[in-house]
């Protein structure tokens, strides 16, 4: 069989390469880092071993050679060496193949992101820019420079070398040894003033980035696993609107990442703490010739709608001569991907906005494809027109439950975003009622009341009511403070 060395990527369990999930999924055994996150290993087959031979600094760890003998050991069956950032990029990937070769064992590399790249990435720092840094290095932080210059041992790394390298210096596990780093570049002729960061956990929801010069930076307090960047990129991370900001997204997992990646392209420590979860609801198919209004209320609607249709073999031209109601431009875009077009997208994304467009346009009959629980808002104004309404209820809102992890970081994020009163209320249910500590950000108003129904005030209200809305609430609020 073979041995699989998988680069996991820096921490964020999205950041892992397509293939190496795949063979996650395959391996008869796993042989894993410590900080290997559990959303990956969860995807590993049931009867399958896996192996935590992690090592801790300053605690217990498996020594190199007895992970090359587990390697050669099971080297007979499906083998996914798990790593974290990428094999071959100080993950002594080059010495498990030693071994391996040794042992005639076939084997196989999946390369990852390295946390030297995706670290700085998610703090907003590029490691190399035009005007700025043409080259970078990267360099282990293991070795105490002024330990080998003391002792009169050679050092494995040229200093002075490095104290005059043009370019960008990130440096891998050097937590502990930043001081006596920083003060031996220095000595070797590197500017003291220079910027300097330390990316903590980088592209993890608790991410934490410290700022000094070369002169400063081993006294920030940094704390493992940490990535550190010296040189001028260092200065360039303010040019992101968020960040060194932390954001608590609490939409539904599915929902979630149009939000995320928009956070996180502007620089934001994205934090997901889906505090609800979608479930589709079982029912027959809708005739929809007799309907001459069909309101859809959001995208869910939509879908669930359409895969009710497809289940019997039917589409878009099930609707017939009905005019089409989208409640806000993500349904309406929902509606696109089966080739319909809203008749009506209200200027206001709500139920009233919907009302208000539909003033002058005379319906008879109207079908309400919806959750099981919403406002009723819509649905009886349009029965006091006099106006014969059904509702189709297609999927229901349920609480998705956080683990202690995503509620004390949330709890602490710096801002919280609220997309809907289930979101609200499913969020205070899983912490207890304890209100998160950051500024409170909410969709609209009817998130809005929902919020001051169970005593919070929201700190910002998006105009605009979709998530373009959200994020454009929070830089104006960023930009004012």
């Amino acid at each position: 069989m073979t041995v699989y060395l998988v680069g996991a990527g820096p921490g964020d369990p999205g950041l892992i390469t397509r293939r190496g999930l795949e063979l996650i999924s395959q391996a008869e055994v796993i042989v894993h880092d410590r900080l290997i996150p559990t959303e990956l290993l969860a995807q590993a087959r049931p009867d399958a071993l896996i192996l935590d031979v992690g090592k801790r600094g300053g605690g217990s760890s498996t020594p190199q050679e007895e992970i090359d003998r587990l390697l050669v050991e099971h080297g007979s069956r499906t083998v996914v060496r798990l790593k974290g950032g990428d094999p071959f990029v100080f993950g002594r990937g080059g010495e498990e193949v030693e071994a391996l070769l040794a042992a005639g064992i076939p084997f196989d590399v999946v390369p990852g992101v390295t946390a030297g790249v995706a670290a700085p990435a998610a703090a907003g720092i590029p490691v190399t820019h035009r005007s700025a840094a043409s080259a970078v290095a990267f360099v282990t932080g293991h070795e105490d420079p002024a330990k080998a210059e003391v002792g009169g041992t050679k050092s494995s790394l040229d200093w002075d070398a490095l104290a005059r390298f043009p370019g960008t210096l990130v440096v891998y596990m050097g937590a502990r040894q930043l001081e006596a780093i920083a003060q031996r570049l220095i000595s070797g002729g590197r500017e003291p003033d220079e910027p300097a960061a330390v990316i903590e956990r980088g592209t993890l929801p608790d991410q934490r980035v410290l700022e000094g010069t070369l002169r400063t930076v081993g006294r920030l307090g940094a704390r493992a696993p940490a990535i550190a960047v010296l040189g001028s990129v260092a200065a360039l991370r303010h040019q992101l609107p968020l960040a060194g900001l932390s954001v608590a997204v609490t939409r539904a997992r599915a929902q979630a990442s149009s939000l995320v990646a928009r956070l996180r392209s502007l620089g934001a420590a994205v934090l997901e703490a889906p505090a609800i979860r979608i479930e589709p609801i079982d029912g027959p198919v809708p005739d929809l010739e007799p309907y001459d209004l069909v309101c859809l209320t959001s995208p869910n609607g939509v879908r669930f709608l359409f895969d009710r249709l497809a289940a019997v073999g039917r589409d878009a031209r099930a609707l017939g001569a009905a005019w089409v109601a989208a409640i806000g431009p993500g349904t309406a875009a929902a509606l696109r991907q089966y080739g319909v077009i809203a008749d009506v997208v209200p200027e206001e994304f709500t139920a009233e906005g919907l009302l208000e467009a539909l003033t002058d346009q005379p319906v008879e009959r109207v079908l309400v494809a919806r959750a099981a629980e919403a406002r009723d808002v819509l649905v009886n104004t349009l029965r006091d027109r006099g106006a014969e309404v059904d509702v189709l209820p297609l999927y229901e809102t349920v609480a998705e439950p956080l683990s202690a992890e995503q509620r004390a970081a949330a709890g602490q994020a710096d801002y919280v975003t609220f997309t809907s009163s289930s979101t609200v209320k499913f969020f205070l249910q899983s912490t207890g009622g304890q209100p998160p500590q950051g500024r409170i950000v909410s969709i609209g108003p009817i998130t809005s009341a929902t919020l001051r129904e169970h005593g919070l005030e929201p700190h910002v209200e998006a105009s605009r009511h979709d998530i373009d809305g959200v994020v454009q609430a929070l830089l104006d609020d960023v930009a004012r403070r």
